[in-house]
């Protein structure tokens, strides 16, 4: 498995804050810095970031060898780019409307990052990031077929920050036996 270790998130997360490029860990490396531990192996670095600045980040990235990562469900608001060593950034990007909500792809559809979701911040190797907020994240991990690792995570996030299971995810929420 190609692996984007926390070494070179933290570059990169680094790279974009020294242009200005304000972006938030999603995904497995947001989950882990919520939790302030890598608790698995990670292939990519998910990202949201503003609309505006995609074109600096796509500039930074090509001076290091990435370039775009083709699949089925790429579109302007979602792609993924590679710099052909394993390394792969999947970018997430958003416009923010007037309540600070960061709109994800087309309008019509109502697919937001809610702005309470870009508040959060955890760590990667004691290096502080901004990142998608706990409870969000686990919203975030329901409507699709799940997998181990989505288990796996938001069992970790639930536990940690006391929030309640999804329904897809009643089923691993321990019992409260001082009842």
């Amino acid at each position: 498995m190609n692996e984007m270790t926390a070494e070179d998130v933290l570059d990169l997360y680094s790279s974009f804050e020294s242009l200005g490029i304000r972006i938030w860990v999603d995904g497995g490396w947001g989950i882990d810095a919520l939790l302030g531990e890598q608790t698995r192996p990670h292939a990519d670095l998910d990202i949201a970031i503003q609309q505006k600045d995609l074109p600096a980040l796509r500039e930074l990235l090509a001076g290091r060898g990435y370039e775009d990562v083709e699949r089925d469900d790429t579109s302007p608001w979602n792609f993924v780019l590679g710099d052909g060593n394993g390394h792969e950034v999947d970018v997430h990007a958003i416009v923010f409307d007037a309540d600070g909500n960061g709109l994800y792809g087309p309008v019509e559809k109502g697919v937001m990052y809610p702005a309470a979701s870009l508040t959060g911040t955890g760590t990667i190797d004691g290096r502080t990031v901004k990142c998608i907020a706990a409870e969000y994240m686990v919203k975030f991990h329901t409507g699709y077929e799940l997998h181990d690792t989505d288990f796996a995570d938001v069992t970790a996030l639930c536990e940690r920050f006391g929030i309640e299971y999804p329904k897809e995810y009643a089923h691993l929420k321990k019992p409260d036996w001082s009842v």
